[in-house]
């Protein structure tokens, strides 16, 4: 009976928070698959020591992360995966191309246009090293006060503040040169990177009725434009990187995660490990 009641308790945490663990999940692997089996342990954990669990939702947010953040530091390399070369190799290397994009209509231009800024600006995010990262997506992602953050991390205040320092500076050096929406000047644009990371298999292109691309973290049918800033008022740059950042969607959890940790719960498989 102990146990029945317990997951009855813990069961609404999963919902209220799921989106918001598998965002940071997200962003510090870079891959569905690896965030959906973070993700899991998570809340495996966090019903395991539910006793610890603060009742105040953003408190509990901040528990669910550094739970969060122990689990990646314990499975991610210590050195980051991609960098900023290959990043460039896999983008750059190649002439620009404007003809893919003048052949598609609308809607597909704007989608794939969208898929590619936030594809290369959450790969921008994974050049860093991991606790550089999750300072950055802490703060710049997540939108997370300084205190909040650290706390979330695990360090103290400082420790944090020099972390995302280090962070800011590395990823404005790297798009400030080049990525148009930083500087409308700048000589990396989307519309002709296109064709190339259609071709490389970056980006994909959405099927009929639904949501694709290999880094899509949006949901379908959202308006997005060429500057992706908000859905009615993005034909500007950003230039700031913070809210480029900042206004990047939420990514939508693997279909039927929800259902699957839920279903672990409900079915006592969490109280016999």
């Amino acid at each position: 009976m102990l146990s029945k009641s317990r997951r009855e308790k813990f069961k609404p945490v999963i919902g209220q928070h799921l989106r918001r663990v598998y965002n940071f999940c997200f962003r510090m692997t870079l891959d569905h698959g690896r965030a959906s089996r973070v993700v899991e342990e998570v809340f495996h954990r966090a019903y395991l020591g539910g006793d610890d669990l603060p009742a105040e939702a953003e408190r509990a947010e901040l528990w669910l992360l550094h739970i969060a953040n122990h689990v990646l530091e314990k499975r991610l390399p210590r050195t980051p995966e991609v960098n900023f070369d290959l990043l460039d190799d896999t983008l750059r290397s190649e002439a620009t191309r404007t003809d893919v994009v003048r052949s598609l209509s609308d809607p597909q231009r704007d989608f794939l246009l969208w898929e590619l800024k936030q594809g290369c600006m959450t790969s921008v995010v994974n050049c860093l090293s991991p606790g550089e990262r999750a300072a950055f997506v802490a703060a710049q992602v997540m939108k997370l006060p300084d205190e909040d953050a650290a706390k979330a991390l695990g360090v103290t205040v400082s420790a944090y503040k020099v972390r995302l320092s280090r962070a800011r500076q590395k990823v404005g050096d790297y798009l400030a040169p080049r990525c148009e929406h930083v500087d409308p000047m700048n000589p990396c644009r989307c519309p002709a990177r296109v064709g190339t990371a259609l071709k490389k298999g970056f980006i994909t292109p959405a099927p009929q009725g639904g949501s694709g691309g290999q880094v899509s973290l949006r949901k379908p049918a959202q308006p997005y434009g060429r500057y992706g800033a908000t859905p009615d008022g993005d034909d500007a740059p950003q230039r700031d990187i913070a809210t480029i950042y900042g206004n990047l969607p939420e990514p939508e959890p693997q279909p039927g995660l929800l259902e699957k940790i839920v279903a672990n719960l409900e079915n006592g498989a969490w109280d016999k490990k």
